[in-house]
């Protein structure tokens, strides 16, 4: 299994919104290529700025599959999320295999 993280910074202004648009419409966007399994959504905890930090983690079942995405419907989704929230946040994706 693969998992596909996707690790945002916001500016405080947006935090609410891009929550929202996250789970009610980005998540399922993504889950729904068929690429991934399943998604959930993390806020990290321990910012010392009091800053909004967030995780979108997706899971693959082959790295194939991983990779299909990055492909084929990536960079629609990334133009979508970039023209809404643009200049206002930054991310940084990670890829790790699940071992148990």
């Amino acid at each position: 299994m693969i998992l596909y993280n996707v690790t945002s910074a916001l500016d405080a202004a947006i935090a609410e919104e891009w929550v929202a648009f996250m789970r009610d419409t980005h998540m399922p966007e993504v889950v729904g290529t068929g690429c991934f399994i399943k998604s959930q959504l993390l806020r990290l905890l321990d910012e010392e700025d009091g800053g909004h930090t967030y995780a979108a983690q997706y899971y693959a079942v082959s790295q194939e599959q991983l990779e299909a995405y990055q492909q084929h419907f990536a960079p629609a989704l990334r133009a979508e999320m970039e023209k809404r929230f643009g200049g206002k946040y930054a991310a940084f994706r990670t890829v790790l295999e699940v071992v148990a």
